[in-house]
């Protein structure tokens, strides 16, 4: 006889979704979502609120292991690192915007697609070194720029890592997705290796390179033009 499969912990997901869509404080949506999720399951209330233990206290470093490198970021920023990386650029005649992100685009690909996922972020690469990297090379070869420049330099910057890990690590073969949609193909029927999954990979993660690469070379016209166009105003 076929086993009967209970969706209602599903509830748990559709808790959460709603939770964040209304802004309601993390923590309590996760854990109100958990609680249910586990009541739905025919779970005793002891046994839930037991694993809701277990995985705090696993989890407890966590939060030390997050803190400890934004508190070494900040302090360095506080010290001059966004200032320092932003006039060592500016010494490189040949540093672009467009060549400059590209670089990162390329190595940020790379490495994920070895499972060297940490080696960038946001917090910890793209904030204290790229963005102001950038921002100097637009200023070296543009002059001033507007906020509204400078935000969009910004913003590409952080597509970049964006771009870089999101599509770089689906060809890494231990990652977390390829091992899922083996997995997921595998209930249907379908086997098929890891590997071959991260091989298919690759001609997706090269064309999300490309496609990037042309929107930053186009950005960097489109900044030329705009000198360009003020320094005709100007005169």
């Amino acid at each position: 006889m076929d086993q009967v499969i209970n969706y209602w912990p599903l509830v748990g997901i559709a808790i959460i979704i709603l939770g964040f869509l209304i802004r309601l404080n993390p923590v309590l949506v996760v854990t109100i979502a958990g609680i249910i999720a586990g009541l739905l399951a025919n779970l005793p209330l002891y046994e839930v609120l037991q694993k809701l233990g277990s995985g705090f206290l696993n989890a407890r470093n966590l939060a030390l292991i997050l803190l400890i490198p934004l508190a070494v970021i900040g302090l360095l920023e506080r010290h001059g690192l966004r200032e320092f990386a932003q006039q060592w650029i500016m010494k490189i005649q040949s540093a672009t915007v467009s060549r400059l992100l590209i670089t990162y685009l390329f190595i940020r690909e790379v490495t994920a697609a070895i499972g060297l996922t940490s080696l960038g972020g946001h917090a910890q690469m793209v904030r204290p070194l790229i963005a102001p990297m950038a921002e100097g090379a637009a200023i070296k070869h543009y002059g001033s720029l507007s906020e509204k420049v400078r935000d969009r330099i910004f913003a590409m910057a952080a597509a970049c890592d964006n771009v870089g890990v999101f599509f770089g690590e689906d060809i890494f073969v231990a990652f977390g997705a390829v091992i899922f949609m083996q997995g997921f193909l595998g209930g249907f029927g379908i086997h098929i290796a890891p590997l071959h999954i991260a091989l298919w990979g690759i001609p997706t993660a090269i064309c999300a390179f490309l496609i990037h690469s042309l929107r930053l070379v186009y950005m960097d016209k489109q900044l030329l033009s705009q000198h360009r166009s003020s320094l005709k105003a100007g005169e």
